[in-house]
């Protein structure tokens, strides 16, 4: 893992190179601190281009611990044309490792508004050959442990004897199947629990559609967008109050956010089941983010960003 950044700079500097040289570059766009930011800093000394790097959540939260890792993520931020957080949080993790606020740009992520919007959750749950009746909820994550999935069984097994109807819809792939799948026959919830696997992106809107509720009890994030896409289809958010959740889930209106232990979060689910939410109005508010307007605020902060660099005569 150390070396993994000069390789991948080694390993795409004679490509690099040959596009520059067919259409010169402007600045080089960098996402994921480390390994990609940092091999796009080496780059850019090389090649004399200012570098942007976009810190995205896990570069973040878990690799400034790693002794050898730390160093090399502060000397791609230090020496950075400018510094993109998804989150206030992942900003103030960039603060911590020292440097100034004022080089660092929040911008959030955004939704697709033509993939995510408010179908009818009758015909959605038709589709998905859910049944009609009975609550569901949806959690949509790769099944590692940093999801947290057996927290939500775990709550789960505190929520069925309340909720005999009540059903789990686990979306997503990973190596903690075999062991979520132990812990659902152990807590006898095989007619509650439902690991459905990986889905297409295109399909995930059908999921939160036919859900009364999202659930996210991960143990750090940086901008989900599993949250900002639950909102814009106008399905309200349980959540572990982790990373950028809070700035999404930002109104009682939207969602609840919940410790991470199974009873604060059946205790979240209880209260947010009993909940008339206004389906119509979190969809409303949830589509205002869309990519669009994220890529134009992406694109006003390289240029400012490269402008700025080129001015002072640094890469």
């Amino acid at each position: 893992m150390p070396i993994h950044a000069l390789l991948m700079a080694l390993g795409s500097l004679h490509v690099v190179r040959h596009l520059h040289a067919i259409h010169v570059f402007d600045c080089i766009d960098a996402h994921f601190v480390y390994p990609d930011g940092t091999a796009a800093m080496l780059l850019g000394k090389i090649l004399g281009l200012p570098v942007i790097v976009s810190a995205r959540g896990t570069d973040l939260t878990d690799y400034p611990t790693h002794r050898l890792i730390r160093p090399m993520l502060r000397w791609a931020l230090a020496h950075a044309a400018g510094i993109v957080a998804v989150s206030d949080s992942l900003k103030q993790a960039i603060v911590d490792l020292g440097i100034s606020p004022d080089r660092v740009q929040t911008i959030a992520n955004g939704i697709d508004p033509e993939r995510f919007s408010p179908m009818e959750q009758a015909e959605a749950r038709e589709q998905l050959n859910l049944p009609r009746q009975g609550r569901v909820l949806v959690s949509v994550g790769n099944l590692y442990p940093v999801k947290s999935q057996d927290l939500l069984v775990s709550a789960m097994a505190l929520l069925v004897p309340r909720h005999p109807s009540l059903r789990l819809c686990i979306v997503g792939e990973g190596h903690m199947r075999s062991l979520l799948q132990q812990q659902i026959r152990k807590s006898r919830l095989q007619d509650h629990v439902f690991l459905i696997g990986s889905r297409p992106n295109e399909e995930l809107c059908k999921w939160f559609s036919a859900a009364d509720l999202s659930c996210l009890v991960s143990s750090r994030e940086g901008w989900p967008n599993v949250v900002s896409e639950s909102l814009a289809c106008g399905t309200p958010v349980v959540a572990a109050a982790v990373g950028g959740i809070g700035e999404i889930i930002t109104s009682e209106n939207l969602g609840m956010l919940v410790e991470r232990n199974p009873e604060s979060i059946a205790e979240g689910i209880a209260a947010a089941l009993l909940k008339p939410w206004d389906r119509a109005a979190i969809a409303q508010q949830g589509r205002l983010r869309t990519w669009n307007r994220v890529a134009e605020e992406c694109d006003r902060y390289l240029r400012s960003s490269s402008a700025r660099k080129r001015a002072l005569g640094l890469t």
